[in-house]
């Protein structure tokens, strides 16, 4: 066994040994080619004493036995590199062979393609069709002060659900604060404090409701003299006129005697166009009259007459007892116990059975005579549409300042609308013009059929009550549409037979031509104006062509326009 020296100093030769080795030889690299290594057969010869000379020499002989020649060497190198090149070749085909079978597990086999199936066709629900739009119809309470218009007016309302009956508990407790408990219905449509305190209506109220026919808008004009041309408003928008009379003892004779306002609204109801006129007997619960049958018959066998004479037919009359502060025979029969002899419908459901009186005027162009006008978040005007129909965002024309607007909304009873038609009670809100420069009297009308203007006309009038006579300037104020303005008689052309209609002729066959106009004479006449107004001829648009004269507080004389002058002296029209 060899003994290692205490310190590689002390052996000579190691120095000498290392620095043999031969540093520049090539990387040993095995030769898988070369034969088995097969070691001698021989005994193994004993250690020597020097353990590392021996090893040495075993390191020498074996290295000389596995050196492998320059030629040898250039081979396993070449066939070194084609051997990696296979293998990376190898490794390729296995990661694609792995990566292909990761795909065939991670994709799903591909499914049959599914026939294609015809899709069900679309369940199309069925669209309900608009409700058909009601008959409108502008009812209007004309009479005496003090006859029960506005108290009728609000017991309709409350009978069809417009006011309900915590409202009227409420009107009730303040009426009753100031005295003034009977008043109460009244106050659905005497909204301001001046009506309330005083117990009159001043301005036209307006209130709408609906039956199962008809939508209805109610007018409750006022009774006193101070406030005929608010009354005239009111009934230039109506079809049918409600005349109410009062059937207290004394209150209809003050009424209906000359001066009373019983007879001046039936008249200018006439001139106004109401078409037709009920004739409400109120108050028959009153103690003086207890549903008395020969009151009611009196007095309308005393209005009968004094109606048809102011224009009205007997088909357009209807007489009819009720009582406006219980609501009887209004929308239900009265009691027979009550008044057994009267067996005639109620008052709604009469109005509910009449026929349209809308006249079709879709042909001609459209015509609004404004009756009032306001600021709500833009100009807003009322009126009721005469002739043709308006639709949204349609472009009009205000005559007579001749100024283009737009209509932006429309609405109807309060509800918004897409269009109205002719005779519909409408608010228009407009654009491109401000309330200031708006005012009653005016037209609206179609941009490509203006309204005419005129500051002379030929007109056809009837004198109704007069204390003195009518000649050649004669000045008055007139009542058109919606304008009021003076008015002066030019010249006076003829005379007409009221019998006949014809205009009277002398002896030598040529019309008369009277020097002055005296009471119930139908005369013909040229007026003028102080300015140009928006008028048009009875035969074009009846609406337009009506006029009221009134002088000293009394309606003197009616009439309608037969021919405008074509010569107008106002730089309006240029």
């Amino acid at each position: 066994m060899s003994v290692e020296p205490e310190s590689w100093e002390d052996f000579e030769d190691t120095s000498s040994r290392l620095s043999s080795l031969n540093i520049n030889a090539s990387a040993f690299v095995p030769n898988p080619y070369a034969a088995s290594f097969t070691p001698f057969a021989a005994e193994p010869t004993p250690p020597q004493t020097n353990g590392h000379l021996l090893a040495n020499k075993t390191v020498e002989t074996l290295s000389d036995c596995n050196k492998i020649q320059p030629e040898e060497s250039k081979i396993i190198s070449m066939e070194e590199e084609e051997e990696k090149v296979d293998e990376e070749e190898e490794m390729k085909d296995i990661k694609e062979e792995k990566m292909d079978a990761v795909e065939e597990k991670e994709s799903p086999a591909p499914s049959p393609e599914p026939e294609l199936e015809v899709p069900p066709p679309p369940v199309v629900k069925p669209v309900k069709p608009k409700a058909a739009r009601k008959d409108n119809m502008n009812i209007v309470f004309i009479g005496h002060v003090d006859a029960g218009k506005s108290t009728i007016g609000g017991q309709l309302l409350h009978l069809m659900g417009q006011v309900d009956k915590r409202t009227l508990e409420k009107f009730e407790r303040e009426a009753k604060e100031m005295n003034r408990e009977s008043w109460y219905l009244s106050w659905a449509l005497d909204t301001n404090d001046e009506e309330r305190d005083k117990g009159k209506t001043v301005e036209t109220g307006r209130a709408f409701f609906e039956t199962e026919k008809k939508r209805f808008t109610l007018l409750d004009a006022p009774g006193h003299r101070c406030f005929v041309s608010n009354m005239i408003s009111g009934a230039a928008q109506a079809d049918v006129g409600i005349l109410v009379i009062s059937a207290r003892k004394g209150e209809f004779e003050t009424g209906f005697d000359r001066g009373g306002q019983t007879r001046e609204h039936a008249q200018l109801a006439k001139t106004a166009g109401v078409k037709h006129l009920v004739v409400l007997i109120n108050k028959m619960d009153d103690a003086s009259v207890n549903w008395d049958k020969k009151r009611y018959e009196d007095v309308c066998n005393r209005l009968h007459p004094f109606l048809k004479q102011s224009g009205f037919r007997s088909g357009d009359l209807k007489f009819m007892p009720v009582s406006g502060m219980t609501g009887a025979n209004l929308k239900v029969p009265v009691d027979p116990a009550v008044c057994p002899w009267y067996t005639g419908v109620p008052f709604l459901p009469y109005l509910d059975a009449l026929p349209s009186f809308k006249v079709d005027s879709s042909t001609k162009p459209f015509r609004l005579s404004i009756v009032e006008r306001y600021k709500d978040m833009g100009t807003i005007v009322m009126g009721k549409v005469i002739s043709g129909s308006v639709m949204k965002n349609q472009n009009l024309v205000i005559m007579p300042n001749k100024t283009t607007v737009q209509v932006t909304d429309i609405y109807l009873d309060e509800e918004e609308s897409d269009i109205a038609d002719t005779g519909d009670n409408v608010k228009l809100k407009l654009k491109n013009i401000e309330e200031e420069d708006v005012s009653a009297g005016m037209v609206l009308c179609s941009p490509d059929s203006l309204c005419r203007i005129a500051d002379r006309f030929l007109a056809k009038l009837h004198i109704l009550e007069l204390r003195n006579i009518i000649a050649p300037g004669f000045n008055c104020i007139m009542h058109i549409n919606s304008a009021v303005v003076e008015v002066s008689f030019q010249e006076l052309i003829g005379l007409i037979d009221r019998k006949t209609g014809k205009k009277k002729v002398d002896k030598s066959g040529k019309p008369i031509r009277p020097r002055c106009a005296k009471e119930n004479e139908v005369v013909v006449a040229k007026l003028q104006l102080p300015s140009p107004i928006c008028i048009e001829s009875f035969d074009d648009f009846q609406q337009l062509g009506r006029f009221i004269m009134r002088d000293e507080g009394k309606t003197i004389a009616v009439g309608i326009v037969l021919k405008i002058s074509d010569t107008i002296s106002s730089s309006l029209i240029n």
